[in-house]
């Protein structure tokens, strides 16, 4: 199976021709849990399923034990744990008792040079489907809108993600907007949303009258 992904804009990038670079984001395809990785553990070795969960946390237990004494935990094949630290506030040569403004950042990773060659020659492969929001201006947005209204009478959220390429928390997020400059209005229910143009939008007279 191939890695799923999608090109997206560079975000704040100065490009000398005006044309914004791209990079690729992966979709991550699900998780692999502790009792999946045991069960796996199980079918590729003598261990049971109970010794595979009894290692792993008992691994997991004394990697927090060394990371707290700030080693740093390798584990061949896997790669580097170690622990960072950050301060709480702006912290000068003449502040104070300095040790007591940080505290624990995150546990940062670096990938043993053997995981990295497991995974050398990867295949991947660009979404069929976009899964990021069109860049449409609210104008274009609203062009859009009237073509639509030209063949139908109501939209329900998914009709206008569909209609202008955006995830559903963006497609909600205009629905909104639209809604609070009184261009759609909600014909249904609170929790299922039904859209139609208001009076003087979308085609719609503004002499119009609308039926709940």
């Amino acid at each position: 199976m191939a890695i799923v992904f999608d090109w997206y804009e560079n975000p704040n990038a100065s490009e000398e021709e005006g044309e914004k670079g791209l990079h690729p984001r992966i979709f991550l395809n699900g998780k692999v849990d502790t009792d999946k990785l045991c069960s796996m553990i199980h079918a590729r070795s003598s261990l049971t399923v109970g010794d595979a969960q009894s290692a792993i946390s008992t691994l997991a237990k004394i990697c927090s034990e060394e990371l707290r004494d700030g080693r740093v935990v390798h584990i061949d094949g896997l790669g580097y744990f170690a622990p960072t630290l950050e301060s709480t506030q702006r912290v000068t040569r003449s502040t104070s008792n300095k040790s007591a403004k940080l505290r624990l950042k995150t546990i940062s990773f670096r990938p043993d040079i053997k995981l990295k060659a497991e995974l050398a020659g990867i295949s991947a492969t660009q979404a069929k489907y976009t899964r990021h929001s069109a860049q449409l201006s609210e104008v274009e947005i609203d062009i859009r809108l009237k073509e639509y209204f030209a063949e139908h009478s109501i939209m329900v959220r998914y009709d206008f993600q569909e209609l202008c390429g955006l995830t559903r928390a963006t497609a909600n997020r205009h629905l909104r907007r639209l809604q609070d400059e009184g261009k759609l209005k909600n014909v249904g229910r609170r929790t299922q949303p039904i859209y139609m143009p208001a009076p003087g939008y979308y085609g719609v007279s503004r002499d119009a009258v609308q039926e709940r």
